[in-house]
């Protein structure tokens, strides 16, 4: 019994907030940086964590980046739901809202680092398996919740367009992603407005 004891206080408790806290610094070092640029050392010391305490979390690099993905995406997820899924506002209006809203949002931020998902797309997809799973899966939940906007408006008759809401939500978010890529070259809201334009006056009519 005194043996149990002694082994049960040997070593410091890991710190439950340690895990939550390395997620939250590698969302905004993946995100600005990229994944390529932040070495596992820079998320430690910007998480004021001893490196050991990485490994006790997650096994590589590749399996904390899939996390990240993760962390990121459910991190918007309830507020996207909340948004599209709103019965009290019309289909089209909710699509139109959310739009305008991110707009004005990358507005804010100089038309800094756009979305992390196309981001990490581009810089990570042809290396890691695991990641570009993750980044598929969460594209495939945004393109569903723009379906189900489309397929609603379409019944209602408020989108004329009878391409398949599939389609057109699949559309949909690869143009935004493009849009986003150009306004980080451009820093300027030219290419999101041309989205909505163009979306909004000639796909979803």
């Amino acid at each position: 019994m005194e043996t149990q004891t002694k082994a049960a206080r040997r070593g410091p408790k890991p710190n439950p907030n340690t895990r939550d806290n390395l997620m939250r610094v590698g969302v905004q070092m993946l995100h600005e940086a990229g994944y390529t640029a932040t070495g596992i050392k820079d998320i430690v010391d910007a998480a004021h964590v001893p490196k050991g305490s990485f490994y006790n979390h997650f096994e590589s690099k590749e399996a904390f980046g899939k996390e990240v993905v993760d962390f990121y995406f459910d991190g918007g997820l309830v507020e996207l739901r909340a948004r599209l899924c709103d019965d009290s506002i019309p289909p089209i209006d909710r699509l139109r809202g959310y739009f305008d809203e991110r707009i004005r949002g990358f507005q804010a931020t100089d038309y800094l680092r756009g979305c992390m998902l196309g981001n990490l797309s581009l810089e990570v997809a042809d290396h890691s398996v695991s990641i570009r799973d993750r980044l598929a899966t969460h594209f495939g939940t945004w393109s569903g919740l723009f379906e189900a906007c489309i397929a609603e408006a379409q019944s209602a008759g408020a989108i004329g367009n009878r391409l398949p809401a599939p389609l057109l939500a699949e559309f949909l978010l690869n143009s935004w992603e493009g849009a986003l890529l150009r306004m980080r070259v451009e820093k300027s809201d030219e290419p999101l407005r041309a989205f909505v334009e163009v979306a909004f006056g000639s796909l979803l009519i």
